[in-house]
């Protein structure tokens, strides 16, 4: 779900007039990365639900400060020697970050929900 929802933005990022240079808006680069992320995130999330005595809080704010540290690659694209980098593609990028935590977040819930302590 995160790779089509990955989908959506950027056909939607290119519609609005993003170049098709930019190559990280393309499904060779964004769909492997994408997996990447959620496969990581889980791990993360399984060792986070497993070690703190608050899961719940602990991920309250260390999801969307995760979120917000992976826009910085995503930035230093900006003014660049990146081909099609301009303002548009690049906060789609940054777009797909956030999609790939919002349905990562709701499928980690649900296979691994986190213990009531």
């Amino acid at each position: 779900m995160a790779v089509l929802g990955n989908a959506v933005v950027a056909l939607l990022a290119r519609a609005a007039g993003a170049s098709d240079d930019f190559d990280p808006l393309h499904l060779s680069a964004y769909a492997p990365l994408t997996v990447f992320g959620v496969v990581l995130g889980a791990i993360g999330w399984a060792v986070v639900r497993r070690v703190a005595k608050n899961p719940a809080g602990l991920l309250r704010w260390l999801v969307p400060v995760l979120v917000v540290v992976s826009f910085v690659p995503d930035l230093s694209l900006l003014g660049g020697g990146t081909p099609g980098s301009g303002p548009l593609a690049v906060a789609a990028l940054m777009v797909m970050h956030v999609v790939v935590a919002a349905v990562a977040g709701v499928a980690y819930r649900r296979v691994l929900p986190l213990p009531v302590r």
